[in-house]
């Protein structure tokens, strides 16, 4: 029992645990009651949604409106919330209202899912967490219901309220509007889009970002407070200049909205491939151009410690400082006045670069089983490894081996980076080997 208590480290705890609700959210999901036709969804199909949802994805192979009962909906809103929180952060939720408490191998649990560096004030910062998340969701499932009150009857919309608001503040990006749809149908509507984006950006912002916003009320936050809320305000404003500018004569996305509706797309388009997966106008349309931009955007991602995936962007701007560094010949990376260590960079590579070569192995894959554009599989990998949830459309009609590459690819996005990082961060036990420096010698670069 030591011996397994040993090998069950918190990443393989995290890891394993994804993995377990996969594929309970998978078997539920081929339950007759699961699906419209009382038939349930095939395996393959099942692991799939099972998959997107816990790693708050979005891809479908099937339209979750037109598919799925009212159960099978639940459920994967319900994988949707485990998946956003996390697992371990939602099991905690239950032992709250249990009043059990928490041990300490459960605190180095959390610490690991909210890629934290001590476990002192874990618990307190759950506590937030859970909070935060809840209040925000609510707030959005009721400004959401009122609009679409005018649209549907009260009960369908506060289910689509809810379920929306969810889906939107958890970066998930599943929507009930219909064969594959999204929410096109809503393209020039302030309220619709203005709610489903504050909800993408403060998902994506992270719950540690959150809790400081609201601990300090903007006085005197982190310096990573500070960067998350600059790069990503850069990214969106430079995003949906891109897409304004490209797209404005494109007669099959922003050609024939109006000027203000040009914008608030443009906008829209440029939140969701921050990890979230909505769209307003169709994707498929899109110039390479625009989609090259976007494919930019969703391997950056969301922020550390949040709901969405990618690379994150602290990572992005540790990888940026650093080439600026050894442009400048300068021998530290240095970030309004701080220097950042040397294992923060060491591990923004590490994971930019695991990244890219998993991306790289997945659309070769792609390339071979998918007879498929390039570009569009790009896209899709892309997607997939940000856990975005944006498509070309060609998610539908992928074989059962770019199904299972598409499968591995979200979930390692979900859980590989976080994993990564801590792994790295790690110390070793091995004394003596750390302690051994060997001799310099250098090799040609460039």
């Amino acid at each position: 029992m030591n011996s397994i208590g040993k090998l069950m480290t918190p990443s393989r705890v995290l890891v394993l645990g994804f993995a377990m609700a996969i594929l309970f959210g998978a078997l539920l999901l081929t339950l007759p009651q699961a699906t419209q036709d009382g038939l349930g969804l095939p395996f393959l199909n099942a692991v799939f949604t099972a998959t997107s949802a816990v790693c708050v994805t979005g891809l479908v192979v099937v339209d979750t409106a037109t598919t799925f009962t009212i159960f099978g909906q639940g459920i994967i809103l319900l994988l949707i919330q485990v998946g956003g929180l996390g697992f371990m952060t939602f099991a905690t939720l239950f032992a709250f209202i249990l009043g059990k408490k928490i041990t300490f191998k459960e605190r180095l649990l959390l610490q690991e899912a909210l890629n934290q560096v001590s476990v002192e004030g874990i618990v307190r910062l759950v506590k937030s967490v859970i909070q935060i998340s809840f209040a925000i969701e609510a707030i959005g499932a009721l400004i959401l219901t009122i609009r679409w009150s005018f649209d549907f009857s009260w009960s369908k919309a506060l289910y689509l309220g809810i379920f929306h608001s969810i889906s939107a503040f958890n970066n998930a990006g599943f929507d009930l509007f219909g064969d594959f749809s999204s929410l096109t149908a809503y393209v020039g509507d302030p309220v619709t889009n203005i709610t489903i984006m504050l909800l993408i950006i403060c998902g994506g912002l992270g719950f540690i970002v959150l809790a400081d916003l609201l601990a300090n009320k903007g006085k005197t936050i982190k310096l990573h407070t500070k960067i998350v809320l600059q790069v990503s305000g850069t990214l969106i404003l430079v995003g949906a200049a891109l897409i304004f500018i490209i797209e404005f004569a494109n007669p099959k996305t922003l050609g024939p909205l109006p000027i203000g509706t040009k914008v608030l797309a443009a906008f829209f388009q440029s939140v969701s491939p921050r990890t979230a997966g909505f769209n307003t106008i169709n994707i498929a349309g899109m110039y390479d151009t625009t989609l090259l931009s976007m494919i930019v955007l969703m391997f950056i991602g969301a922020s550390s410690g949040s709901t969405g995936g990618g690379i994150k962007t602290t990572t992005f701007i540790a990888i940026i400082l650093s080439v600026l560094s050894t442009y400048r010949n300068q021998p530290h990376v240095v970030l309004k006045e701080r220097t950042l260590p040397k294992d923060v960079i060491q591990k923004a590579w590490a994971i930019t670069t695991s990244a890219a070569f998993l991306i790289f192995i997945v659309i070769s894959i792609l390339s071979l089983t998918e007879r498929v554009d390039l570009l569009a599989i790009l896209f899709e990998v892309t997607s997939a490894f940000g856990t975005v949830g944006l498509s070309m459309g060609i998610t539908p009609t992928l074989s059962s081996v770019g199904k299972m590459a598409i499968i591995l690819t979200m979930f390692i996005g979900r859980v590989g980076p976080l994993t990564l990082a801590f792994v790295l961060s790690q110390k070793r036990k091995n004394i003596r080997t750390a302690q051994i420096k060997y001799p310099d010698e250098r090799i040609m670069i460039g």
